[in-house]
């Protein structure tokens, strides 16, 4: 991965003072709101990255832009950094209007997925660089890369040379050098993508910690669903160009607002609808139970059966819907069994505990419960 700063970043950031005092100190800084009103942003005649959005972000909170590549959500972060200029609509930010406001004159700092350090520059002076630009004296400098780096606890980092740090540690060098400038919002473009499982965990509770400790507005980019579940306040749910749905991570898992949501969300078991009649659904799975308040009078749309709240075994209980199947295949995941299941000729995923409970071998029929509460309508 290269060190070198996009030209189109380095042309637009950092390299003029801002023509503002200088920021509040974290302790008495106010978090910032972002209004988003009707966004249009088209590139070429045919390629429509933002159709119209209207997003809220609240003060305070980690909010996920999240959606698989080519939904928009890099070109929406981009607005809001100045990198990009909207066709149409508007932006605010702590109740300012900020549209036509250059990125250097905004509160608001970038971490991207390149790091987009100066790799002439040692870590020190890539910490003080914003600084020095704005136009602080060296003391003041010094002493606010010291806050930084204690915070961030980089050690004895700040005296190395760029060029000799992990992927991990320039990471932390790349959010370090974002935040000693105290901005009011701090945007995430997909920043841990590029690390390996294990080190990206670390870093997804780490971001988590310091966003709630600083009580700064954190707006993250990622397509990647259990990091956006894992980290968000909130999360909006982007595709071509149209948010498809906001909410809580729980919201949006457990009652996706359509199928492109659920699906995206990494559910496999959407059945399509072909009646209902009652509580009662015909769907390709079979006849279901639902609660009265997932009727329709329409029978379009689907079903979502969450694989986890699925059960296997000979009980049923009371009130809880029955089907029959078969397992096809059994899939090991530790303290987890994923069983792929067919239930009247379909495909169906159930995920069991791997602590006391039976095993089941591939073609064994099984018998399964799932209750109506978990049964869930979505729109086409």
């Amino acid at each position: 991965m290269s060190d070198t700063i996009p030209a189109d970043i380095a042309d637009k950031t950092d390299v003029t003072p801002a023509a503002e005092t200088p920021r509040q100190e974290a302790s008495t800084r106010k978090a910032s709101a972002i209004e988003l009103r009707g966004l249009h942003k088209r590139f070429g005649r045919d390629t429509v990255a933002l159709d119209g959005v209207d997003l809220h972000i609240q003060a305070g909170e980690f909010f996920t832009l999240l959606g698989p590549s080519g939904c928009g959500k890099t070109t929406l972060l981009r607005i809001l950094a100045g990198l990009e200029e909207p066709d149409q609509g508007s932006l605010m930010v702590g109740g300012k209007e900020l549209t036509e406001v250059p990125p250097h004159r905004r509160s608001v700092n970038t971490v991207f997925q390149s790091y987009a350090l100066f790799p002439h520059l040692s870590v020190r002076d890539n910490l003080a660089f914003g600084l020095k630009m704005r136009g602080l004296p060296a003391a003041k400098r010094d002493a606010k890369v010291d806050e930084i780096a204690d915070f961030i606890k980089l050690g004895d980092l700040v005296d190395r040379r760029v060029d000799q740090l992990s992927g991990g540690q320039r990471q932390r060098i790349a959010l370090a050098r974002a935040l000693v400038c105290e901005p009011d919002v701090l945007l995430l473009d997909e920043p841990l993508s590029a690390l390996d499982a294990g080190l990206r965990s670390q870093l997804q509770v780490e971001l988590q910690r310091l966003q709630k400790r600083l009580g700064m507005t954190f707006v993250f980019v990622t397509h990647d669903q259990d990091e956006a579940m894992v980290m968000s306040d909130r999360i909006a749910v982007l595709d071509s160009g149209n948010i498809q749905q906001v909410g809580a991570p729980n919201d949006v898992y457990e009652r996706p607002a359509n199928a492109f949501v659920a699906r995206f969300m990494g559910h496999d078991n959407l059945f399509a609808i072909h009646r209902s009649e009652g509580d009662w659904v015909e769907t390709e799975i079979g006849r279901l139970r639902l609660l009265p308040d997932e009727q329709r009078d329409t029978a379009d749309g689907w079903l979502l059966v969450r694989p986890e709240t699925l059960e296997l075994g000979p009980e049923v209980p009371e009130g809880y819907n029955r089907l029959e199947g078969i397992v096809r295949e059994r899939l090991y995941r530790g303290s987890r069994i994923e069983y792929r299941l067919e239930v009247n000729g379909q495909a169906v995923m159930a995920v069991a505990s791997n602590l006391g409970q039976r095993i089941h071998r591939e073609g064994d029929e099984v018998t399964i419960s799932v209750c109506p509460e978990d049964l869930v309508r979505v729109a086409a």
